[in-house]
């Protein structure tokens, strides 16, 4: 492909990723599916130029004023320094399989883009590249911090392994990895972690499929971690999605015991299935919410429960720097519509939880209004749950003598990028009061 042709695949790449809601690394793989022309160079070329304008779109669309992918384009070449206005104008040439000339608007953009920017204040959003609604939601979570945390989550995210110990150990994988040069570096806190040194596809890799070990990123490892679940419990994994918590959790738990994962996408758990056949796990019950066999079992497991895990559908934003689209796609509507899944999740599922039992409610948002916001509403209508602070469980199931401090000093799990190096997570741990006398209710209460 010449540099014409990639930069118009770019532009109708940014353009169906626009006027979809599938995520932009399953568009970009049906894309040049239907481009087998198109190289390895070829792709990578087209892939950086999408993924900088998706990471970047809110300072390139506040220059250009327009959220038009061509102008976003232009941004992007311009401000990365790799070519001078006449260079990117002769780009767009309308040549076969490249980009058509610019208009007249275009071209003023180009001219604009060219200079030096205008003296005077940039927003934060724009500094920031998030969605400008966002900013005192964002400001309020972070504070001075703000454009330090931003900065981070338009990085590119690194590639963790949880090591399944029900198959080996991190220091036999390491090693296995090692013979085949994929260096890898122990996680900063879950023992169970390893980082790839360089990016790595892994999925066939011979540790993938004989189910040593799984892709998970280690704010994921740490919320199953701070479970602190054990052989024999009962546990929930309410909102189990593809299974990598519940996974995770059955290692922990030695296949003894159980763990019931329910969805209510059974798209959703079709993923887990095939791997729990492959990691070997033996205690874990699937099933899809509404179904007949999965009401039964909730009935069965009201006041039962030794572990509820809500880990609940949210915004998504603690991972945008794996899925940078989703912060353009986020609405009010849409994290309006989110907080009050969560909420009614958490209400509805709370008398599965026995006395004495757990419910863990997690997140991948780095917004207060689906965190803290969510478990003071809660604990205001719940008085027989209250808060386990974090770094009690974390002295719970951390017992090695050399384990690290626990990465968070408040009441909650709250990792970003900035701090911790991971995704962006939030966890709390709530424990239902046990009171004198209390037995666990004969009827489930859960609205399923």
């Amino acid at each position: 492909m010449t540099p014409g042709a990639r930069i118009q695949a770019a532009i109708e790449l940014l353009d169906q990723i626009a006027d979809t809601t599938a995520p932009a690394d399953r568009l970009a793989a049906n894309f040049f599916r239907s481009r087998r022309y198109a190289g390895s160079k070829d792709r990578r070329a087209v892939t950086e130029i999408v993924y900088d304008v998706l990471r970047r779109r809110g300072e390139y669309a506040w220059r250009t004023n327009s959220a038009d992918s061509r102008r976003l384009v232009l941004a992007h070449l311009m401000t990365n320094g790799e070519t001078d206005s006449g260079e990117v104008a002769a780009l767009f040439n309308g040549e076969k399989f490249c980009p058509a000339g610019l208009d007249d608007g275009e071209q003023a953009i180009l001219t604009q883009l060219s200079q030096a920017p205008a003296t005077g204040a940039v927003p934060a959003w724009v500094t920031g590249n998030y969605p400008e609604w966002l900013n005192a939601s964002l400001v309020r979570r972070f504070g001075p911090e703000l454009q330090a945390e931003m900065a981070a989550l338009l990085g590119r995210a690194a590639v963790d392994l949880r090591v399944n110990v029900l198959k080996s150990t991190p220091a036999k994988v390491a090693a296995g990895l090692a013979r085949d040069d994929i260096v890898t570096t122990p996680g900063r806190f879950a023992p169970t972690a390893l980082r790839l040194e360089s990016r790595q596809t892994m999925s066939k890799h011979a540790l993938y499929l004989n189910g040593a070990i799984e892709i998970q990123d280690e704010g994921s490892q740490l919320v199953a971690l701070l479970c602190a679940v054990g052989p024999g419990q009962q546990v929930v994994d309410y909102c189990a999605g593809a299974g990598g918590k519940s996974l995770a959790l059955a290692a922990q738990m030695q296949n003894k015991g159980q763990i019931f994962a329910f969805d209510s996408e059974p798209r959703r758990l079709e993923p887990l299935r095939i791997r729990l056949q492959r990691a070997r796990v033996r205690n874990v019950q699937v099933h899809a919410l509404g179904e007949t066999v999965a009401v039964a079992a909730l009935s069965e497991l009201a006041g039962k429960t030794d572990r509820l895990l809500l880990d609940v559908p949210c915004s998504g934003s603690g991972t945008w720097r794996r899925n940078p689209e989703s912060k353009w796609r986020l609405g009010p509507e849409q994290l309006a519509r989110h907080v009050a899944a969560q909420g009614r999740i958490m209400r509805s599922t709370a008398p599965l939880v026995r006395p004495g039992g757990r419910l863990i409610y997690a997140t991948c948002s780095i917004l207060m209004e689906e965190n803290e916001d969510q478990i003071e509403g809660f604990l205001a209508e719940q008085p027989d749950f209250e808060l386990v602070p974090i770094n009690r469980v974390w002295d719970e199931v951390m017992t090695s003598p050399d384990h690290p401090a626990c990465p968070c000093a408040d009441p909650y799990l709250r990792l970003t990028p900035a701090q911790h190096g991971t995704d962006g997570f939030f966890a709390a741990v709530l424990q239902r009061r046990a009171a004198a006398g209390e037995n666990a209710p004969d009827e489930a209460m859960v609205d399923v």
